[in-house]
């Protein structure tokens, strides 16, 4: 229930993510008077809009933000993110928080066909939006190995006409960043790794690799990518 000692402050929340409803929620405990903008029309940011169902059910996601509603939070969505706050100071808002994330989706140049590379996050977002409408064709190769990459190989798996999923990655697993547990759940939904490749060019759906072996250690203590000269894989794609 909304916190019965409020304290007069009014915040605004830019962003309707984890960070701004975890914000929204304590500070709406804590006695303030709290709104959260975003520009979406539905809460939940990268939780409601990123990762797959199979990951996070819906509806867990949707209880969260009735907790928080039912705290006194108010929530302005399809908003312009664009915000002037300087108008939110006019409007009264004592404080702003930004919680805008961090979403950017680092590019991977290769030669070739470069308009068939897409970010994990746009095509976590095409997934979640409408998987049936997804046309991925037969192989699909997932560069990475970050829970990212895991969760976009996962996803890939459930598009329809979709045989073969692979993650490249240029070290071996164990040097993976992802979770154990998210590695475990890829190599049960069959996705194939492909160790100790780094993509080179993509051309007649033939994704050409350089192959790598490990050598000494490098400041982040994993062993570190070294070049095999002249020696190369190639994977249809």
């Amino acid at each position: 229930s909304p916190c019965q000692n409020t304290n007069g402050k009014k915040v605004a929340v830019i962003g309707a993510g984890p960070s701004g409803l975890a914000a929204g929620y304590f500070l709406a405990r804590a006695g303030f008077d709290v709104t959260i903008f975003d520009k979406r029309d539905r809460a939940g940011g990268t939780v409601e809009y990123v990762i797959p169902d199979f990951r996070i059910p819906k509806d867990a996601i949707s209880k969260d933000v009735q907790l928080i509603k039912r705290m006194g939070v108010k929530f302005q969505l399809g908003v312009n993110a664009d915000f002037d706050l300087a108008r939110l100071k006019e409007e009264g808002f004592n404080y702003i928080y930004l919680a805008i994330g961090a979403g950017k989706t680092n590019s991977l140049f290769i030669d070739g066909e470069q308009e068939k590379v897409m970010g994990a996050i746009s095509f976590l977002e095409q997934y979640n939006e409408s998987n049936d409408r997804l046309n991925l064709g037969k192989n699909v190769a997932v560069i990475g190995g970050g829970n990212s990459a895991m969760d976009a190989a996962r996803a890939a798996k459930r598009v329809n006409g979709v045989e073969n999923v692979f993650i490249i990655y240029r070290r071996t697993k164990e040097y993976m960043p992802a979770d154990r547990e998210e590695l475990k759940l890829a190599l049960e939904d069959g996705v194939i790794f492909k160790e100790l490749l780094s993509p080179v060019s993509l051309h007649d759906g033939k994704l050409k690799c350089q192959v790598l072996e490990l050598g000494e250690q490098d400041n982040t203590g994993r062993k570190k990518p070294v070049v095999k000269e002249g020696v190369f894989e190639e994977l249809k794609v």
